[in-house]
C-alpha cells in the first residue's frame, strides 16, 4: 500500500470518530496497526516529508472543522438566550448609571486590573454615549486570583459607594483611565479616592467590612453561575457576552432585540 495512503487512514483511525465509506478498511488498518505498529513507524522514518505535511494537513482540516463546530455552538448559545434570557440580581440599593427605568440594562461582571476590561470600559461609555436615555449600567465585580490589585481595588470602590454613588463612578472612571497606575498599589488607590471628594477615613474604615466583601462575592456567585469565568462579562437585557467585544456587536445584539420585539426604543 502507498505511503500517503497508509498514513491518510492512519490518521482517520486515530483523529476520527465518524463512521465513513472506508469504516471497514479503517478497522482493518487499525487491526494491522496494532499487531504490528512497527509498520507505520517504518514507513514514517522513509518518507517524513510527506509525514509532517499530512499531519499538519489533517491538524488543520480539524481545527477548521472544531472552529465550524464552536462558531455553530456560540450561534446557538445566541438564539437560546433571546428566548430564555439571564437574569441578573439587581439590589434595592444597586448603584444604576442611567435612567432606572431605561428599556436596556447592560450589566458587566469585571475586575479593575483587567487589560481587557478598559477595553470593555470603552465599549461600556461608547454606549451609554449611543442610546443616551435609553441605557442603564449596573457594575459588578469578578476580581480574578491572580491580579493583585483586583480585589482591593473592588473594596475600595465599595467602600466609596456606601458614601456617595456618584463619587463610586468617578472613582471606576479613574482606576480604567490610568489603570497603568494600579502598580503603584493602596498609594494610587488613596489618591484615586482623594480626588474624587471621598472620605479617605473611612473608605479605610470600611474596606474590610462585611457589607463591602459580603456585595463583592454575591457578585462572584452570580458571574460563576452565569458561566463567567473571565473578564469581561456582560448581559445585555439577558444576553450574555463573555470578552470584551466592541461597541458594534453590542449594537448589532439591540438591533436583534429590536427586531424580535424583546425591547422598544
Amino acid at each position: 500500500m502507498k505511503f500517503s495512503k497508509l498514513l491518510v487512514l492512519f490518521l482517520s483511525t486515530v483523529l476520527l470518530a465518524s463512521c465513513t465509506s472506508d469504516e471497514k478498511m479503517k478497522q482493518q488498518m487499525s487491526k494491522i496497526l496494532k499487531e504490528d505498529p512497527k509498520i507505520l513507524t517504518d514507513a514514517i522514518e522513509k518518507h517524513p516529508a510527506e509525514f509532517i505535511t499530512a499531519l499538519q494537513n489533517a491538524a488543520k482540516n480539524a481545527q477548521d472543522a472544531m472552529g465550524k463546530q464552536r462558531e455553530e455552538d456560540e450561534k446557538k448559545k445566541l438564539e437560546e438566550s433571546f428566548d430564555k434570557p439571564l437574569v441578573a440580581v439587581i439590589r434595592s440599593d444597586e448603584s444604576i448609571r442611567g435612567p432606572k427605568d431605561a428599556p436596556l440594562t447592560l450589566v458587566e461582571y469585571s475586575d479593575f486590573e483587567c487589560p481587557f476590561c478598559s477595553r470593555g470600559y470603552q465599549t461600556v461609555m461608547d454606549l451609554m454615549k449611543k442610546y443616551p436615555g435609553k441605557i442603564r449600567f449596573v457594575y459588578k465585580h469578578l476580581p480574578l486570583s491572580f491580579h493583585e490589585q483586583a480585589m482591593i481595588s473592588a473594596q475600595y470602590y465599595e467602600a466609596i459607594r456606601l458614601q456617595d454613588e456618584k463619587k463610586a463612578f468617578a472613582f471606576h472612571d479613574e482606576i480604567f483611565q490610568n489603570q497603568a497606575k494600579l502598580k503603584n498599589g493602596v498609594a494610587f488607590l488613596d489618591a484615586s479616592a482623594k480626588k474624587v471628594g471621598a472620605d479617605l477615613a473611612k473608605v479605610k474604615k470600611d474596606l474590610n467590612s462585611d457589607a463591602v466583601k459580603g456585595r463583592i462575592a454575591a457578585d462572584m456567585k452570580e458571574a460563576g453561575e452565569f458561566g463567567m469565568q473571565g473578564t469581561p462579562g456582560f448581559l445585555l437585557n439577558g444576553v450574555p457576552v463573555r470578552g470584551a467585544y466592541p461597541a458594534d456587536y453590542f449594537v448589532s445584539l439591540v438591533d436583534e432585540l429590536t427586531k424580535r420585539g424583546k425591547v422598544k426604543l
